[in-house]
């Protein structure tokens, strides 16, 4: 079945005098996603007109400043310019990434509901306790699928049979699953699994019915 992505913007105004300027470091990255980046200039603007200097750039993406969940290349980018990010859009996903990757503090602005907040630490130790749990789970599991996407960009086959052949001089079964695009339910089909290696995009596992999955970045093996 074909799939067609089409880039949904929004078009509503923004309450920017909702942006607490005062708990706002003075040197900013700004980071969004696709349906945000109509906004990312009018913000920026508003931000130096208060005296921010603000830092936006991209690597992997096409426009500067855009996320996508499995790349948080704009935020890394300017990582050392800046003393914390402002994570404009909706939801948690995104901006733990960053504060995941950058170790940044991560203010967030929602154009729609007009909510500025920061990211709550708890929410970030709370992830982390949930990738630990993850991962010792998975080094008491016996049978591994290694998940590998034929996807462009996440191809990852030769890292994992690199892996696979690591995990096997330790005592585990390994099966390599290839697909295109990951079907959740699909995983069920094979209930012998009992934790699955994501190579595909690295958030994957990060979703919340994804229990029993890790990325292969976690695993300390690889470097073994």
């Amino acid at each position: 079945m074909k799939a067609i992505f089409m880039h949904v913007k929004y078009t509503g105004e923004a309450d920017l005098g909702k942006i607490e300027l005062d708990k706002l470091p003075n040197k900013l990255g700004i980071v969004t996603t696709t349906q945000f980046l109509g906004k990312v200039d009018e913000i920026q603007n508003y931000l130096e007109k208060n005296g921010k200097e603000v830092f936006i750039d991209k690597e992997k993406q096409r426009n500067s400043g855009q996320l996508l969940g499995c790349d948080v290349g704009a935020a890394t980018k300017v990582q050392g310019d800046v003393d914390a990010f402002l994570y404009v859009g909706s939801g948690e996903f995104h901006p733990l990434g960053v504060a995941m990757q950058t170790k940044k503090d991560v203010f967030t602005f929602n154009p729609v509901t007009g909510i500025f907040s920061k990211l709550d630490e708890k929410e970030i130790e709370k992830y982390k306790k949930t990738k630990k749990v993850k991962y010792i789970k998975f080094l008491s599991a016996d049978n591994i699928g290694i998940m590998v996407t034929i996807k462009p960009g996440q191809y990852s086959y030769r890292k994992a049979l690199e892996i696979k052949e690591k995990l096997e001089k330790k005592g585990k079964k390994c099966f390599i699953f290839v697909f295109d695009t990951l079907d959740s339910t699909e995983m069920q089909n094979f209930p012998f699994i009992d934790f699955w290696i994501n190579t595909a995009c690295p958030r994957i596992a990060d979703d919340r019915d994804k229990k029993n999955v890790v990325d292969m970045n976690e695993l300390n093996i690889i470097s073994q």
